[in-house]
């Protein structure tokens, strides 16, 4: 049975680099929500994945799953299932996305219905952020936050990851057309360094949650 509840449950998705764990984080203070942030350093895979996607891409996204699917349990027992607010900096639907671009075909099926199994329950999100920048953006900003694995990662993996979000994304909106989708171009919004960008994008929350409120 689906877990339910009528907390704002907020995530905010986009490809490595566009700034999610930033604006989650700024979120988090401003509305005073609780802020879930995924497991990403503690991963014991994810450098020798970035090094070898092919030998360790099942291993990684194997951890990613489990623990998020940990975190997602908890994260509704604490707090939505408390009427508790909360904002992500991630949803779990992205490990599919993830591993359907980086797994062979059989060690994909395999993880499919696993996935399947795992997340068939948990909590979804009622209202999505979707950052997206172009590639030289989200090079930038990997480059300057520094994360050593990450530079190894090639940028034909992150110009098909950008691109399969879009799709994603998309095909997200057809199925759940009652969750909104705010859209912020990470080109061209600095939400970090200018604090009208910000306020434009708490404006479009505001609306967001007005709406989920209007559906209940």
């Amino acid at each position: 049975m689906t877990h339910q509840f009528d907390a704002p449950f907020i995530a905010i998705e986009g490809p490595i680099g566009v700034g999610k764990t930033s604006l989650s984080t700024m979120l988090g203070d401003y509305y005073q929500f609780h802020l879930l942030k995924e497991i990403v350093d503690e991963n014991p895979f994810l450098s020798k994945f970035y090094e070898n996607i092919d030998e360790w891409s099942f291993q990684t996204e194997m951890f990613f799953l489990c623990n998020r699917f940990k975190q997602l349990e908890d994260v509704y027992v604490n707090y939505l299932a408390n009427d508790k607010p909360v904002i992500s900096d991630y949803h779990i639907f992205k490990n599919h996305l993830f591993a359907k671009q980086t797994l062979h075909e059989s060690h994909f099926q395999k993880y499919d219905r696993i996935y399947s199994i795992l997340t068939g329950d948990l909590p979804k999100p009622n209202l999505i952020i979707y950052l997206d920048a172009s590639l030289d953006t989200l090079m930038d900003r990997i480059k300057l936050r520094g994360r050593e694995m990450e530079q190894a990662m090639s940028i034909d993996y992150l110009n098909q990851l950008s691109h399969d979000y879009r799709q994603f994304m998309k095909e997200h909106e057809r199925v759940y057309p009652h969750i909104p989708v705010i859209r912020i171009d990470g080109d061209k919004m600095d939400f970090v360094s200018k604090k009208e960008d910000f306020n434009r994008i708490v404006d479009q929350i505001d609306e967001g949650l007005k709406r989920k409120r209007s559906l209940l």
